[in-house]
């Protein structure tokens, strides 16, 4: 009997020394969970048989470091949650490693190819379905101007203009200022505001597009205190129609404008349209937005990624070292952005590090040294007594 017990003791360790092992050897993998083999007494009835090892199991509740690698599409989640892939063969995983690319159609792929789970995301800002992520590969459109905002000071010292407005005579306009507008091809244009002192309180503004002069002027009111008073609105200009392109209509906001003393002065000059753009670059957000860069400037949040939680992410089946499957025990996935509900948010250009402690591996490798030798001193104490034994009979 004690040949039995001694043998289930060193197979009971041989697995710990796996798991023990496995551990060391992913201690500088990206997401790996440290494992290990708890112990049982194993009774037959009554009767002591040994000692049985329980299954490996993860520790997935603790997180391992996070480093930075200064690559824009690598995201490691700070707090609870795991990223959601897609596998070519229509398999879901989790998994808290946050290496990412695109395919060439565009897609958003894990290091195995997976495709990653999020939410398509409009231009109001609106999630759709929970989906794989794919990312526009073509160029962004321009877009005409609509809105303009102008903020500036009036100064209270200028002279009134008696003389009729001349955009070629500068003594006939107190100020001037030029905006930058674009159609809807994208060209650049010009808009120039002359700022004309036409009564104590009242500043009009003339307006040309290119050089060419516009019919609509707007007198811009003031309080006592300096405060624009009139207009309370936008005002709506018609800049007419560039070569090529749709009409081009605009609406000039003045609000914040003043009129106190000393110079004049622009504090906002600010205009929503762009030129087209090509496609430069992808890179995420700390709340899993997927943010595509362009070549003029801007830049599109065209998706969301999804981050799953478990009611039970203990009882997760492994797929591999690194990512895992839902089954009965864990419950079905929660899903929701990062940052929210019980999502943690993401730390960018950054990847999570092993969990593995190597000072507490390596001091339960030499713990299980030693029951080892203690199981195989017990069988060669047994093999050493059934000799005498058998010599005496």
């Amino acid at each position: 009997m004690s040949f039995e017990i001694a043998l289930s003791g060193i197979n009971a360790v041989n697995s710990q020394l796996g798991s023990i092992s496995d551990n060391i050897a992913n201690s500088g993998t990206h997401g790996f969970k440290s494992g290990r083999v708890t112990f049982a007494s194993a009774y037959a009835g009554s009767q002591a048989m040994g000692v049985s090892a329980n299954a490996n199991s993860q520790s997935m509740g603790r997180s391992g470091g996070v480093v930075n690698t200064g690559r824009a599409l690598d995201a490691a989640i700070d707090g609870k949650g795991f990223f959601a892939t897609r596998s070519p063969a229509g398999m879901i995983s989790y998994t808290r490693v946050g290496i990412f690319n695109t395919d060439k159609d565009g897609y958003l792929v894990n290091d195995h190819d997976g495709r990653v789970l999020g939410y398509a995301r409009n231009e109001n800002g609106a999630l759709g379905a929970l989906g794989d992520i794919q990312i526009p590969t073509g160029n962004i459109p321009a877009k005409p101007t609509d809105q303009l905002q102008y903020t500036g000071n009036m100064s209270a010292g200028w002279t009134t203009q008696t003389a009729a407005f001349d955009k070629n005579l500068a003594q006939t306009f107190n100020h001037s200022n030029v905006s930058t507008v674009f159609d809807s091809l994208g060209n650049k244009h010009s808009l120039t505001q002359y700022f004309c002192k036409s009564a104590d309180s009242t500043v009009t503004v003339h307006y040309t597009l290119d050089g060419n002069s516009l019919a609509t002027t707007t007198d811009l009111k003031f309080d006592a205190n300096g405060k624009l008073t009139q207009p309370a609105a936008a005002v709506n200009l018609d800049l007419g129609t560039p070569g090529g392109a749709s009409p081009l209509k605009l609406a000039l906001d003045y609000a914040g404008t003043t009129q106190f003393a000393g110079e004049a002065s622009t504090s906002r000059n600010a205009g929503n349209g762009y030129p087209p753009g090509v496609r430069t670059g992808v890179s995420l957000g700390e709340k899993g937005e997927v943010i595509v860069s362009y070549s003029n400037d801007q830049k599109q949040v065209v998706a969301q990624l999804a981050i799953a939680n478990f009611a039970n992410e203990n009882g997760l089946s492994a797929m591999s070292q690194t990512s895992w499957q839902e089954t009965g025990e864990s419950g079905t996935p929660l899903f929701s952005v990062a940052g929210s509900s019980m999502a943690g948010k993401l730390v960018t250009s950054s990847l999570e590090q092993s969990n593995v402690d190597m000072t507490s591996e390596l001091v339960n490798l030499m713990t299980a040294q030693r029951n080892y030798q203690a199981n195989t001193k017990v069988i060669s104490a047994e093999n050493q007594a059934m000799q005498a034994l058998m010599q005496a009979v």
